[in-house]
C-alpha cells in the first residue's frame, strides 16, 4: 500500500487522462453509492475506465461503476467520477485522493462531491438531501490524513486552512436553486468514519452529541485534498437511511442503493442549477 503518491505519479495519470480528452474540464464531480446514474446526463461523453489509468485506485463496492465520464453539462465541461474508492477497501489516503490531484492538475476549479449518508439528525428522512456546511474528520483526527507524508509544494501549503472547507458562495447558490425548485434541502455537518461496518446505536448517539447531522465513510479526505490545492468545494449528502439510535432497525447497503433512486433526481436539479449559474 502506497502511503503517499508522488507528483510524478500524479502527472503520469494526468497525462493519460488528458490524452483522451478534447475539452478541458472546469468542474469535477464525485458520485457516491447509488448516485452514479447522474453521469448518464453528460453530453457527448468520453468514458475512461479506471483500470485503464496508471496509479488509479479501483472501485470494489457495488453501486460504484469505476469510470471517468467527461463531457458537457449545462454548457460547462465536467469530469465525473462514476464511483469512488474508500479507505476501508484497503487503499491509503493518498491513493483515495489521487483522483482529486489529477483533477487539479487538469485545471479543475470546482469540485462537487456527493455521498450516500446515514441521517443522524432525527429530522432527516431517507431520500432527502443535505447540503454539507462543515465536517467532522473523525477518520483523520487520529492520523489518517491525506496530507500525511512529504508535502507537494506545487499543489499547496504544508498547513492548509480549513476554516471554510465548503465554499460559501456555492452553498448560497445551491440554496437558491433549491428554493426556486421547491426542494427541501437540509443544511448540516457530515462526519466521516473509516467503515466498513455501519455504526452501533451508541456510536450514533455519540456522533449526534458532538454535532453530526449525517454520517458516512468518504468525502472528507477528498475535500481536504481539494482545499489543499485551492479547489472550491460544494458537497451534498443523500440521506439513504435513518440513524439507528436505539438498535431497533438493521442498516444494509441495499437500502443505501435503493434510496439513490429518490436522491438522484434532486441532486440533478441542484447540480444542474448551480452549473447553469456558473455559465452565466
Amino acid at each position: 500500500m502506497n502511503d503517499w503518491i508522488s507528483l510524478a505519479q500524479i502527472d503520469q495519470t494526468t497525462g493519460e487522462v488528458r490524452a483522451s480528452l478534447s475539452v478541458t474540464p472546469r468542474v469535477g464531480l464525485i458520485l457516491g453509492s447509488g448516485l452514479g446514474s447522474l453521469a448518464e446526463q453528460i453530453e457527448q461523453p468520453v468514458v475512461i475506465p479506471f483500470e485503464k489509468l496508471s496509479n488509479w485506485p479501483l472501485s470494489t463496492v457495488i453501486g460504484h461503476h469505476g469510470q471517468l465520464v467527461v463531457g458537457g453539462l449545462e454548457g460547462i465541461p465536467v469530469m465525473v467520477m462514476q464511483g469512488r474508492t474508500h479507505y476501508y477497501e484497503g487503499y491509503s489516503m493518498a491513493q483515495i485522493t489521487l483522483p482529486v490531484r489529477v483533477m487539479q492538475r487538469l485545471g479543475i476549479e470546482i469540485l462537487v462531491i456527493t455521498n450516500a449518508a446515514g441521517g443522524v439528525n432525527p429530522d432527516y428522512a431517507p431520500g432527502e438531501v443535505m447540503l454539507i456546511t462543515d465536517h467532522i474528520n473523525m477518520i483523520g483526527m487520529a492520523g489518517l490524513n491525506p496530507l500525511r507524508g512529504p508535502n507537494l509544494d506545487e499543489l499547496g501549503p504544508r498547513f492548509p486552512d480549513m476554516s471554510c472547507p465548503y465554499d460559501l458562495q456555492l452553498r448560497q447558490t445551491a440554496l437558491q436553486v433549491a428554493s426556486e425548485n421547491n426542494l427541501r434541502l437540509h443544511q448540516g455537518v457530515y462526519v466521516s468514519l473509516a467503515g466498513p461496518s455501519f455504526e452501533s446505536p451508541a456510536d450514533l448517539r455519540f456522533l449526534r452529541q458532538i454535532g453530526a447531522d449525517a454520517v458516512g465513510m468518504s468525502t472528507v479526505p477528498e475535500v481536504i485534498a481539494a482545499r489543499h490545492g485551492g479547489t472550491r468545494v460544494l458537497g451534498f449528502s443523500g440521506i439513504s437511511n435513518k440513524a439507528n439510535l436505539d438498535g431497533s432497525t438493521i442498516t444494509t447497503h441495499e437500502e443505501v442503493l435503493e434510496a439513490g433512486a429518490k436522491i438522484v433526481p434532486q441532486l440533478l436539479i441542484l447540480i444542474r442549477g448551480v452549473l447553469r449559474r456558473l455559465g452565466n
